[in-house]
C-alpha cells in the first residue's frame, strides 16, 4: 500500500512483495458514524450496524497475502516452489492482490473515520492507531533477523531506528520488513487527505478531492514532475478513491456521478495489472501465468466493495469476525521476515504443508497478543497523551477575530464623476 519498493510485490531482485498492503489498522468500522455540526452538506444516513462484513475483507486480503510470502516466495524455500506446492501455488501466487484490495477498504474507512474531524484530531487518531503495533513489530522483526539472519541481514542498526519513524521509504533507507513499503504510501493517502480533514469533510469536498486525485494519476505518468509522481501514487490511488467513493455512497446514497467515479477507478484499477505482475512475480514469471485472475479479484473486490457500500451485507453480524478483523493489522505486520526466517530454518526438518500450517498458527497467535497485550493499552496512553498535547496548542492559541464586513464603497465626490451624456 506505498509506493515503496515495488507495488504490493518483491523488490526488484524477486524477494518479496514489498508488504502487502499493510491493512493499515482502522478505527472500528461503523456503518454510519454521526457527523460533526456543519460537516455535511447534506443530511447523512442513519447510524447503522457495525460494518463486520469490511471485517471479513480484511481477514480475507490478509490471509491472501500470507499465502503468497509463505507459498510463492523462493527466499524462505531456497529454490523455486513450484515443485513444493504444485496446486498451492497456482492459487498463491495472486496472493499479491490483498494489497489492493487492503486499499480499496482503507480508503472507505479513512474517509468515515474522519468525518467531522478536525486536522489534529485526524493526525491523533492516525497515529495513536498504527504506531503502537508497528513499534512492535520492528523490534520483534529486528531481534529476528538479528539473531537468525538466514534470509535477510539487518545492515546497520540506525537501519532499525530510523524504520521506527515510518518514513524510510521516503529516505531511501531499507526496510526492517519489506512488507512496510505500503505503510508509505498509507501516509501519502493521509498527506492528500488531510488537505479535505482541513477544509472540511463534506461530501462535495470528498468528490473534488476524488476527481482531482484521478486527474493528477492519469497525468503523473507522462509528467516531468517527480513531486507529482511521488504523490499521485498511480498504480494505488484507484483503489483508496473507489474506497472514498463507495463510503459516499453508504453515507449519502448512490448516484450516477459516484458510479462514475468508481467505474474510471476500476478501469485504471485493471490497467495496471500487468505493471502490478511484474513488480510482484518478476517479468518471466508473469509470461507464464494468467493475468485473468487477477483481473477477476480486482473485480470481486470492487463487487464486494459495492455490496457494503450498498447494505447488501448488513446481515453478516458474526461475532468473531471483529476480533479476527481486529488482528489483521499485526499480522502483516509480524508475518513476513520472522515467518519466511522460520519457514527456512525449519524447512528440511518438517513437511512444507505442516510447517507453514504452523508457522502461520504461531503468527496469527503472536499478532493476537500484541493486539491485546500491548496495540490496545499502548494505544489508549499514546491517544491522550497526544490530547493533552493538542489541547496546551489549542488553548495557547489565538484565536482570530472574524473579519467585519467592509464598509460600502462611498459616492465619489461630485468633481470626480463622469457626466452622463444626454
Amino acid at each position: 500500500m506505498d509506493g515503496h519498493t515495488s507495488l504490493g510485490g518483491p523488490r526488484p531482485g524477486g524477494r518479496g512483495p514489498g508488504t502487502d498492503s499493510a491493512p493499515a489498522r482502522d478505527p472500528e468500522p461503523c456503518a454510519h458514524p454521526a457527523p460533526a455540526p456543519g460537516a455535511s452538506d447534506g443530511p447523512a444516513a442513519p447510524p447503522g450496524v457495525r460494518l463486520v462484513a469490511l471485517d471479513g475483507v480484511r481477514i480475507l486480503a490478509a490471509l491472501a497475502v500470507v499465502g503468497y510470502h509463505y507459498v510463492v516466495l523462493e527466499s524462505a524455500w531456497g529454490g523455486p516452489t513450484t515443485a513444493v506446492f504444485p496446486t498451492a501455488h497456482r492459487f498463491a501466487v495472486y496472493g499479491w492482490l490483498g494489497v489492493e484490495i487492503f486499499f480499496l477498504v482503507s480508503g472507505f474507512v479513512i474517509c468515515m473515520s474522519a468525518w467531522g474531524r478536525s486536522v489534529g484530531d485526524f493526525a491523533l487518531s492516525r497515529v495513536s492507531r498504527l504506531f503502537p503495533a508497528y513499534w512492535t513489530a520492528v523490534a520483534f522483526t529486528s531481534l529476528v533477523l538479528f539473531t537468525w539472519p538466514e534470509i535477510r541481514h539487518l545492515n546497520a542498526f540506525s537501519d532499525v531506528v530510523v524504520n521506527l519513524s515510518m518514513l524510510q521509504g521516503g529516505l531511501g533507507v531499507p526496510h526492517v520488513d519489506d512488507a512496510y513499503w505500503t505503510l508509505f504510501a498509507e501516509l501519502k493517502f493521509y498527506v492528500l487527505f488531510s488537505v479535505v480533514v482541513l477544509r472540511g469533510v463534506t461530501y462535495r469536498n470528498c468528490v473534488i478531492f476524488c476527481g482531482l486525485w484521478t486527474l493528477a494519476g492519469i497525468v503523473a505518468p507522462t509528467g516531468d514532475s517527480g513531486v507529482l509522481s511521488f504523490f499521485a501514487v498511480p498504480a494505488l490511488s484507484p483503489y483508496f478513491i473507489a474506497g472514498i467513493a463507495f463510503h459516499l455512497m453508504r453515507r449519502f446514497r448512490p448516484n450516477a456521478v459516484l458510479w462514475a467515479l468508481v467505474g474510471v477507478q476500476f478501469l485504471l484499477a485493471q490497467h495496471y495489472v500487468h505493471a502490478r505482475m511484474i513488480s510482484s512475480l518478476g517479468r518471466s514469471v508473469t509470461d507464464r501465468t494468467p493475468a485473468w485472475p487477477a483481473h477477476l479479484v480486482i473485480t470481486l473486490g470492487f463487487l464486494a466493495m459495492a455490496a457494503i457500500a450498498l447494505g447488501a451485507l448488513d446481515g453478516i453480524q458474526w461475532r468473531w469476525l471483529p476480533h479476527a478483523g481486529a488482528v489483521t493489522y499485526p499480522l502483516y505486520l509480524i508475518h513476513m521476515m520472522a515467518g519466511l526466517t522460520l519457514i527456512h530454518h525449519f524447512r528440511r526438518m518438517v513437511a512444507p504443508v505442516p510447517l507453514v500450517l504452523g508457522v502461520t498458527a504461531g503468527i496469527v497467535t503472536l499478532a493476537w497478543i500484541i493486539h491485546r497485550a500491548i496495540e490496545r493499552p499502548l494505544s489508549r496512553v499514546l491517544r491522550e497523551s497526544l490530547r493533552r498535547g493538542l489541547r496546551d496548542i489549542r488553548s495557547h492559541t489565538a484565536v482570530r477575530p472574524p473579519l467585519g464586513r467592509l464598509p460600502a464603497q462611498a459616492s465619489a465626490p461630485e468633481a470626480e464623476r463622469i457626466p452622463s451624456v444626454r
